[in-house]
């Protein structure tokens, strides 16, 4: 009906060509409601207040139904069709709605062993949506649409798969590798990723599975063996992918240890049986990719160690490096604002974002004044690593701040002082290397 709240179902190709706004449910892990009584729970919520600003979250409910079973209401990835010069309205009346419901899995990873008289762990193993999580993809800062396209990537993967596209003609192995420096959130993403795509692609599957392959410890500690191992690894990974109920992703963090150049072998400066594992990486991963509820995520720090027959097989290779400028401000803003939550910089304070402070042409004012001071803050901190830059208010509180409690005013002097000291540490440890 025209005018009235819209309810879409698939994740892409919207046949009207209208915007779909995604709605992600989180529900209390307590709740027994049926799915179907919340969704119509939060419809109507969301025809009470139709009208939003970009990425909206509701944690707290003006009916007893949604307090009781709900956790948190959350508009979300509104920028995917919403690119505007100035923030503008959204009217979820003139919108399709994608709704999500998900209840955390609050276990904590299990192992996976290859041998069971064996102690050592081949692999983390999770449930998705898993509470450990949950907040990663919000926390991580792109410039460019990073975390977009790589939602768009999975999607495409199962859309083709629906539509049984020859594999043989039209090539895609299910394989991502992120590149770049150490502590650009690299890992996290991946988790990130994960996570989103299980609550994302609910109505699909029923859970996600998330299996972290603990490469360094298991081939350091079993290398004239590598080889047979890797193919262990990969029949136990065969057994989840094997439950077509289950969307299943798998982790190979630092993956250049796995698959580290043959010509290295050949030359000599590696052990033979380093081919006999990048081959049996090679054959596991053609071997998997006939599966349409697989992705394999990879990250690697040094790529030009990584066999190239590998790279070849990625279909997505996405650069992740240090924050711009602007990045940088926005990670410092959520973690003020988380500060100030929590009563540690008290009282709080109104901080501009930096959309808002370019609209004033950065003009010098008390509205302005301290948001200004962050700005500096954040183009001194250029280079550093999306890890370091989430613990610099750690280390601003225990090295400068003397008192349980702080201004804004002078939490913000002691991050310039933490700033100062870990590009003092970076330069000296550059210059001992």
């Amino acid at each position: 009906m025209e005018g009235d709240i819209m309810e879409v179902g698939d994740l892409k190709h919207n046949p009207d060509d209208m915007t779909t706004i995604h709605v992600e449910v989180h529900v209390k892990s307590s709740s027994t409601a049926e799915r179907s009584d919340v969704k119509m729970h939060v419809l109507a919520l969301l025809k009470r207040h139709c009208v939003v600003f970009g990425v909206y979250r509701w944690t707290e409910f003006d009916e007893d139904f949604l307090t009781k079973h709900v956790q948190s209401v959350a508009i979300v990835d509104t920028e995917r069709k919403l690119i505007v010069v100035l923030p503008q309205p959204i009217d979820l009346k003139s919108c399709c709605l994608s709704i999500h419901i998900f209840v955390l899995n609050e276990d904590g990873p299990s192992t996976l062993t290859l041998e069971e008289d064996e102690e050592l762990s081949a692999a983390n193993h999770w449930l998705l949506p898993a509470a450990e999580f949950h907040g990663i993809w919000e926390s991580l800062v792109y410039d460019s649409g990073v975390k977009t396209q790589l939602l768009d990537y999975v999607s495409t993967t199962i859309y083709f798969s629906d539509k049984n596209v020859d594999s043989n003609l039209i090539s895609w192995n299910r394989v991502v590798l992120l590149h770049g420096p150490p502590g650009t959130g690299k890992t996290s993403l991946c988790k990130a990723l994960a996570q989103k795509l299980s609550i994302r692609l609910a109505n699909r599957y029923t859970y996600g599975q998330f299996v972290e392959i603990n490469s360094h410890s298991l081939f350091s500690k079993w290398f004239s063996e590598s080889g047979k191992l890797v193919t262990k690894m990969f029949q136990k990974i065969q057994q989840l992918i094997d439950d077509k109920e289950a969307l299943v992703f798998v982790l190979i963090d630092e993956v250049e240890s796995l698959t580290a150049a043959r010509n290295a072998s050949q030359a000599g400066t590696e052990p033979s049986d380093a081919i006999r594992v990048v081959n049996s990486v090679l054959t596991q991963l053609d071997q998997i990719k006939r599966h349409p509820n697989v992705v394999i995520l990879t990250t690697s720090n040094v790529t030009e160690k990584i066999d190239l027959a590998f790279v070849d097989r990625a279909d997505i290779k996405q650069y992740i490096g240090p924050p711009s400028v602007e990045g940088i401000f926005s990670i410092y803003l959520s973690c003020l604002q988380e500060l100030m939550k929590c009563q540690i910089i008290y009282p709080r304070q109104q901080l501009l974002t930096m959309f808002e402070l370019e609209t004033m042409g950065f003009r010098e004012c008390n509205v302005s004044e301290l948001s200004l001071v962050l700005r500096n803050i954040a183009t001194k901190s250029k280079g550093l690593s999306g890890r370091a830059l989430r613990k610099l208010p750690f280390l601003a509180h225990a090295l400068f701040v003397k008192t349980p409690t702080v201004s804004l005013e002078r939490f913000l002097e002691a991050m310039d002082l933490a700033v100062d000291k870990q590009i003092e540490e970076r330069t000296q440890l550059l210059n001992c290397v």
